[in-house]
């Protein structure tokens, strides 16, 4: 590398730097808990940093098949035709393959329901390596922070992007802007979005100009339909994009930021058992 300092580091310099073996995806996939559950919104938002899940899932066996599968995937590198090949059999012996009848142990309704596809593994696949990769990239970030301080949003920009990510391409925040709260990606199922860290140096010599999220974020009420077919409302926080006029939100259950989302539940935890009597606190140690 050219520069002699770290804070000679341009963007580039640094989003190259952030590309090496994500330890710290890996360390937030594995510390992540399974779950069984029957709806993805049983396990939600924040929630998600804490516990890996497939919905329609009832054997914990299964899960932890493609838990495991993905946890290798991360460490060593892999594709998802190679992910697909060695998946599919394994959950076609044990049942979670196609459509098939299931009881819904909380409600006891039996309904038709899809288990694997190889488009189900495939949004399996991406949306959990992403979400490790995101978060690891978030905390590698948040490390060099007083170095690279404003970040970047960026969004692919073809004809797959989704319209409310595309509007956002190229704002750059600081790094403790409200924005990221809810917009650090992945924002969505198969959102392909990413963060670009930038200095201070190119700030100073008009390389951009910088947006902000203080009073722009907004609460909008949305309606999601369940598994059971009930309609809930749910609250999305969004962003008041001034380029667009419009609030633009992320997809339903995505208005987190995984990398932090762990840390901020630890801190829950830990206060909570801070103010818990004697014994308990010694139980949980």
């Amino acid at each position: 590398m050219a520069t002699s300092k770290l804070s000679d580091l341009t963007g580039k310099d640094l989003y190259t730097v952030f590309n090496m073996r994500p330890e710290e995806a890996i360390a937030y996939f594995e510390r992540k808990g399974l779950v069984v559950s029957w709806d993805w919104q049983e396990v939600w938002k924040h929630a998600n940093a804490q516990a890996f899940t497939v919905a329609k899932t009832t054997r914990l066996d299964v899960v932890a098949d493609i838990y495991e599968a993905l946890s290798s995937d991360l460490k060593e590198g892999g594709t998802f035709p190679a992910f697909l090949a060695k998946m599919q059999p394994l959950l076609q012996a044990k049942g979670w393959w196609g459509k098939r009848e299931q009881t819904n142990q909380q409600t006891g309704e039996i309904r038709t329901v899809t288990y694997g596809t190889p488009w189900r593994l495939e949004t399996i696949y991406e949306t959990n390596l992403q979400t490790a990769y995101m978060a690891g990239r978030y905390q590698g970030m948040m490390a060099a922070k007083q170095y690279a301080p404003w970040w970047e949003y960026s969004a692919v920009m073809d004809n797959r992007t989704r319209p409310a990510h595309a509007a956002l391409n190229g704002l750059v925040f600081r790094f403790d802007d409200p924005f990221w709260q809810s917009w650090y990606p992945p924002n969505g199922f198969r959102c392909r979005c990413t963060v670009v860290p930038r200095t201070d140096i190119e700030r100073d010599r008009g390389d951009f100009s910088v947006s902000s999220g203080e009073g722009r974020m907004k609460t909008v009420t949305q309606s999601v339909k369940k598994a059971d077919g009930r309609i809930a409302k749910v609250q999305t926080l969004g962003y008041d994009n001034p380029r667009t006029g419009k609030v633009a939100t992320p997809d339903i259950g995505w208005d987190y930021n995984p990398g932090a989302a762990g840390d901020r539940l630890q801190g829950i935890y830990n206060d909570k058992l801070a103010a818990a009597p004697s014994a308990i606190q010694k139980a949980a140690k």
